[in-house]
């Protein structure tokens, strides 16, 4: 080469304007011209025979690991190789998936990976691509900085499978921050309050199943079903599906199920069995929680984990003194402590509090307020033995009186609607005579559709059979009751609020409005207090009857009523106030 052919054109080196390189172009031909000297002074020329350059990419495998230079032994054994799984976009079918198993296949004789996750794109909430020109487009790091890296995650990995498109909405990682990470934070701080006042480390050997209370028994049967379902999504490479299991747990199980029903457990007292197995089914929950809830969230569920390590550890554990949680073993399924019966059981209390809670909403009588009964047709005897089971729970938890099982036809009177839209694909131009015989159904026949199916034969002598599936039933409100069907669950609220009733619920809206005046006037949980109400016929009866269950809940040694109060702070009701001192007993 007698002269640089870049600088003939003009080339200035060092110049790294655009304007300089708009002078060259490297591609071939013209870097064929191009001549360097090696240091023995050998000419250099460019490498006729080249390869896809992905193909650099498929020898990723060796190249990561410096094969066969180092590690020959792991790799040529299988150890380190094929890879359980990779993750790209769907663009890359012809680049890296390709070259991968192109390279494993010419050399090895073996595929380079198992599975493959095809990721899909991130869109804006709409289903759009984002650009800067639709003004669509989120900064990562900005919602980052403001929910958490984990909350994003979180929200990513559960809206969508990691191979769907995922429509990203702000408000939803808001909602995950709020509704998942909040609640998970509340528990631990609950449990944290309580074992700071009764000094409780988990020192004391674990509570034996057979002394432990239906709640705690279902709550660790719920656990170690969700370690076993979370394992096996987790090995199915079905992260979003565990990441809702681990949420609907927390969020329904732990924190408004179990933490609310146990609330009275944790309060003053001596340390009884039944309050230290509390305390140890809520710490390996919580505990349990963060090891399966770390792939997912790191950074949380290590901070989780260390905040319950560094004051507790149970007694004999492998784990006591490991720094993090992604040091330890992930957790194991405990097939002896599983009990899908008992799960039911709970699963048919939830659904029946929730159904009960909706009507009262509906009706806008708050929980406070006591009612006097719930009426539930039960399908079967099944069903009717598993709401037994569970019936205090359900009272307790929806401040009703009683629970009573009544005869379809009696005090409810159920109706069914047909889906047009499923049924008419099933029945065509039968489907106007199907209308008309499930319309006119007796309530014998609803009961037994509720089973699940129903034979019926129409006019026209057809044979056909109706699928609960496919038809609506519910219940027509009566008199006095409101009412709530759920697929073969209906249940019945009596919402005639007597005086005593009342009383009852006043009585209740003052335990609410002095706890808060504890809070607010700085009183420690465990302090007593003596308490002074103004006279107020609104409550003076409502006191007079439940004194002692008000005393019981605010930690009152007195609780009189004069007819002037110094130092008054007013307890705001919806449509009164009422005066009221309290202050706190020196011991």
């Amino acid at each position: 080469m007698k002269a640089n052919p870049l600088k003939a054109k003009g080339f200035v080196p060092g110049d790294m304007s655009q304007e300089n390189y708009d002078r060259i172009d490297l591609h071939r031909p013209y870097v064929d011209d191009i001549v360097l000297v090696g240091e023995s002074g050998q000419p250099l020329h460019r490498e006729l025979d080249l390869i896809d350059v992905w193909f650099d990419s498929g020898a990723m495998p060796y190249a990561q690991i410096h094969y066969p230079f180092e590690n020959r032994e792991a790799l040529d054994k299988r150890v380190v190789y094929p890879a359980d799984f990779i993750a790209e976009g769907v663009d890359q079918t012809r680049g890296w998936f390709f070259t991968l198993h192109a390279i494993a296949t010419m050399v090895f004789d073996s595929v380079a990976y198992k599975a493959v996750i095809s990721n899909g794109l991130v869109l804006d909430k709409n289903g759009l691509k984002m650009s800067k020109r639709l003004g669509n487009a989120i900064n990562p790091f900005d919602n980052i900085e403001k929910y958490g890296a984990d909350a994003v995650r979180w929200y990513m990995i559960t809206n969508s499978q990691p191979w769907d498109n995922l429509k990203y909405d702000e408000a939803g990682v808001q909602e995950v921050a709020r509704s998942f990470f909040g609640k998970l934070y509340q528990t631990y701080s609950f449990l944290a309050m309580y074992a700071n006042v009764d000094g409780w480390h988990f020192e004391e050997p674990e509570v034996a199943m057979s002394q432990r209370s239906e709640m705690d028994r279902w709550i660790l049967s719920s656990l170690n079903s969700l370690i076993r379902d979370v394992e096996q999504s987790y090995e199915n490479y079905e992260p979003t599906r565990a990441g809702r299991l681990i949420q609907s747990f927390v969020i329904d199980n732990v924190s408004n199920w179990f933490v609310r029903l146990s609330r009275k457990r944790f309060w003053g007292g001596e340390m009884s069995i039944d309050k230290l197995s509390a305390y140890q089914t809520l710490y390996t929950c919580l505990e349990t929680v963060a090891r399966l809830m770390a792939p997912i969230a790191p950074f949380y569920a290590d901070q989780l984990y260390r905040d319950l390590h560094s004051v507790t550890a149970p007694e004999g554990s492998s784990e006591e003194l490991l720094p993090s949680v992604h040091l330890a073993t992930f957790p194991v399924a405990a097939d002896a402590l599983i009990d899908k019966e008992q799960e039911s059981r709970m699963a048919l209390a939830q659904q029946i509090t929730s159904m009960v809670l909706s009507l009262r909403k509906k009706e806008q009588i708050i929980v406070r307020q006591p009612l006097a009964r719930i009426a539930i047709p039960a399908i079967d005897r099944e069903q009717q033995m598993r709401i037994e089971a569970v019936k205090q729970l359900i009272l307790d938890e929806v401040n009703v009186k009683t629970l009573e099982f009544v005869e379809g036809a009696g005090l409810l009177t159920k109706k069914v609607k047909c889906n047009f839209r499923t049924m008419g694909k099933k029945f065509g131009k039968l489907m106007k005579d199907v209308n008309a015989a499930v319309t006119a159904l007796s309530q014998e026949q609803i009961a037994e559709l509720e089973t699940g199916h129903l034979p019926l034969t129409l006019p026209t002598g057809d044979a056909i059979t109706v699928d609960l599936e496919d038809v609506e039933i519910f219940s027509e409100d009566i008199p006095g009751w409101t009412v709530a069907n759920e697929g073969a669950l209906t249940v019945a609220l009596d919402i005639t609020v007597t005086d005593e009733l009342r009383n009852e619920g006043i009585a209740r809206e003052l335990v609410k409005r002095i706890q808060n005046l504890r809070k607010d006037s700085g009183f420690e949980i465990t302090d007593r207090i003596a308490i002074q109400l103004e006279h107020n016929q609104q409550t003076d009866r409502a006191v007079e009857t439940f004194g002692d269950y008000i005393s019981s809940q605010v930690l009152a040694d007195s609780l009189t009523i004069v007819d002037n109060v110094d130092d008054a702070a007013e307890l705001d009701f919806d449509d009164f106030k009422l005066k009221a001192n309290i202050t706190r007993i020196k011991l």
